[in-house]
């Protein structure tokens, strides 16, 4: 069984950067889709990023395009979010999820594993 442990939150000005990252333990890492939601408070869990354990295809909710940049090294068992351009709207706390299945990357509903997640807080 996976388990996953997310890092690098934190607090930074509007318009800077962040990298999370999500390690992962044990050795099947590499069957596993994974995602990362955010969730802000009084709000529900939203998808952010996913990017498939097939191909390594990426998905991005449209808020985050071309500012997010989701990736993976197998190698390290470790799943990272790229964060830049960051905006205020941007402050949640982020989980990384892992999903056996390639498709529903979105729905986090169907993930299997979520980690403990990891405060972003951006300043205006």
């Amino acid at each position: 069984q996976v388990q996953l442990v997310e890092s690098g939150g934190g607090l930074v000005q509007a318009g800077g950067s962040l990298r999370l990252s999500c390690a992962a333990s044990g050795r099947t890492f590499s069957t596993y889709s994974m995602g990362w939601f955010r969730q802000a408070p009084g709000k529900e869990r939203e998808f952010v990023a996913a990017i498939s354990k097939s191909d390594g295809s990426t998905y991005y909710t449209e808020s985050v395009k071309g500012r997010f940049t989701i990736s993976r090294d197998n190698a390290k068992n470790t799943v990272y979010l790229q964060m830049n351009s960051l905006k205020a709207e941007d402050t949640a706390a982020y989980y990384c999820a892992a999903r056996r299945g390639t498709n529903y990357l979105a729905n986090h509903s169907r993930y299997d594993i979520w980690g403990q997640g990891t405060q972003v807080t951006v300043s205006s």
